[in-house]
């Protein structure tokens, strides 16, 4: 701005000063600027000449200070940040249904791993620089900010996002999350590590729809491990990791998609269609079914857990929420 401000300025005055045609006097503070040392397009008198001297001392300041300024920004990475952190902007403003995880510590960095596993997209939010750095070492989406503010929280997409995550070092801070989160998108589901069992009654009645805390699960696992480990083993392998073969997951049935809401398990014939095995059913009213018979039928609202692998849970997938929704009659 600087630089055309002056070559305007020249331009200006060999115009209506001097008297010279446009082209003679864009030409002029071109070739004045860029100190090429040619001849002036026409004599100049005194005053010209003082003025074309005072042009080309503006013009040498305004270009040095552009190369510094520029040299500078190389060096720092300026431009490189900048451009990285348009990218992930984008990348942000792009993403729906993603996963919001807030603190990367320890409990944090395992959550990530598995987001990664799973293949989820999700945004790591922290206020800690070096814990940010890691993050995107690893090669996750990761933004500097308080989660406990709720601009952070729109600006990663908090009304678009599926499930918001509080892995925070503090009970207050994943209860001022959760809050924010759940004024900001009322519908999101969201997750609160707590420390204490008086936490836990906190960030429930604050809204978190789940609460984990790592010492009483920690201390929970340890006891199963010792008591049945085989089954833990078991467990742990269809739950987490990258290696499985067998999978377990959930799928809610919606009346607007789901053609078999109204029918039993033997009439839908899911296992045969599929041959994903249901292991349990959620009522919406909050209820438990496990190992449901054939003679178990699907409300709008059951949360379905199957377990299967990969190609077996994508045609039960097809099957509960089909993209178009097909005649359930044989």
């Amino acid at each position: 701005m600087a630089l055309g401000g002056v070559a305007l300025t020249g331009i200006l005055w060999y115009r209506f000063i001097e008297g010279w045609s446009w082209l003679d006097a864009t030409y002029m503070a071109v070739i004045t600027l860029a100190t090429v040392g040619f001849a002036e397009i026409q004599p100049l008198g005194p005053r010209g000449r003082l003025f074309t001297t005072i042009f080309i001392l503006m013009g040498v300041i305004v270009i040095a200070y552009i190369v510094n300024v520029f040299t500078e920004a190389l060096a720092q990475g300026y431009l490189r940040a900048s451009f990285q952190f348009r990218q992930q902007r984008k990348l942000m403003n792009s993403l729906s249904q993603h996963y919001i995880l807030c603190g990367f510590g320890r409990t944090g960095r395992q959550v990530a791993a598995e987001f990664s596993a799973e293949g989820i997209a999700f945004i790591v939010v922290d206020s800690d620089e070096a814990s940010i750095e890691d993050a995107q070492h690893l090669g996750y989406l990761a933004v500097l900010g308080d989660a406990t503010q709720d601009q952070v929280l729109l600006n990663v997409g908090i009304g678009r996002a599926a499930c918001l995550v509080a892995a925070l070092p503090s009970d207050a801070e994943n209860l001022y999350t959760v809050l924010s989160a759940k004024t900001l998108a009322p519908e999101i589901r969201t997750i609160a590590r707590a420390s204490t069992e008086e936490a836990v009654q906190k960030l429930q009645r604050g809204g978190a729809d789940v609460v984990v805390s790592p010492y009483i699960t920690g201390g929970k696992r340890m006891a199963a491990a010792a008591l049945r480990p085989q089954v833990v083993d078991f467990l742990d392998g269809i739950l987490t990791g990258a290696d499985r073969t067998v999978y377990v997951e959930e799928f809610l049935l919606s009346p607007d998609n789901c053609p078999w809401i109204g029918q039993t398990l033997g009439q839908a014939e899911l296992r045969s269609r599929s041959g994903a095995l249901i292991l349990a059913i959620r009522r919406q009213e909050g209820s438990l079914i496990t190992g449901p018979t054939a003679q178990t039928d699907l409300r709008p609202g059951d949360l379905v857990i199957g377990m299967g692998t990969s190609a077996e849970l994508r045609r039960l997938s097809q099957l509960l929420s089909p993209l178009h929704r097909p005649d359930p009659r044989p």
